[in-house]
């Protein structure tokens, strides 16, 4: 697992905060300096953060709990959809509907519906489907997909979650914190660090900036699902001995 050094962190713009007047103070602890009315971010906290974050992400891969993935930002949506199916996690980069989690058995009968719409679709059996029919129910489909697409195989809530801008995720933070899943967030100078229990200080605009931080949080959780796999075997040999 290559941790990102000072210079992956620079080089990607990680430093990079808000105005100074967006500034939120609780940010303190982790702002260098304040260098033409901008706000910069101390990459040795960043650099702390982030190993903090990863160990905890590799020990919850590790025992085989789920982490949900949110970014519903434009530069962060394809960059964190791509990690999250890299390590078979759910994810939500379209829009988050309230209640995705805290009302989540609502949720997983949208995902049935969906399900039930594929099957429907795949049965070339069914004639009683008129093409126009076929046509608004694959329109149907394509609008659950777009939304539920990332968490359609999450079968019960997740351990924790982890998130690009609390600002921007209010709503998916608010719902975590309610049920108590350990919260994961890149936390941008505008924000509150204290909302999260680990966050990682960070420029959470820019692209470059959100796919350092993902790839290498992502890496934490492949370690970790590679260490699950050997203490099975190991478990299965043992047995077999």
């Amino acid at each position: 697992m290559n941790k990102p050094n000072y210079k992956d962190l620079l080089d990607a713009g990680v430093h990079y905060g808000h105005m100074k007047r967006k500034w939120n103070p609780k940010m303190l602890p982790y702002i260098f300096m304040e260098r033409k009315g901008i706000h910069i971010i101390d990459l040795n906290r960043t650099s702390e953060c982030l190993e903090d974050a990863a160990k905890a992400m590799k020990s919850i891969a590790k025992s085989g709990r789920k982490i949900l993935f949110v970014a519903t930002k434009k530069q962060a949506r394809d960059i964190v959809s791509t990690a999250a199916r890299s390590v078979n996690m759910p994810f939500v980069t379209e829009r988050w509907l309230g209640g995705m989690m805290t009302n989540f058995s609502t949720i997983r009968r949208s995902v049935k519906k969906m399900n039930n719409i594929d099957k429907m679709l795949a049965d070339e059996n069914i004639t009683s489907i008129t093409k126009k029919e076929r046509l608004t129910l694959q329109r149907e489909r394509n609008k659950l997909e777009k939304v539920l697409g990332g968490i359609a195989n999450l079968n019960r809530l997740p351990s924790a979650i982890f998130m690009v801008d609390i600002h921007h995720e209010h709503i998916a933070l608010a719902e975590a914190k309610k049920l108590g899943l350990t919260t994961f967030a890149m936390v941008d100078t505008n924000s509150d660090p204290n909302k999260v229990d680990f966050p990682i200080p960070a420029n959470d605009d820019a692209s470059k900036s959100i796919s350092v931080i993902t790839k290498y949080v992502t890496e934490a959780i492949k370690e970790g699902l590679a260490d699950r796999k050997s203490n099975k075997a190991e478990k299965e040999a043992a047995q077999n001995a």
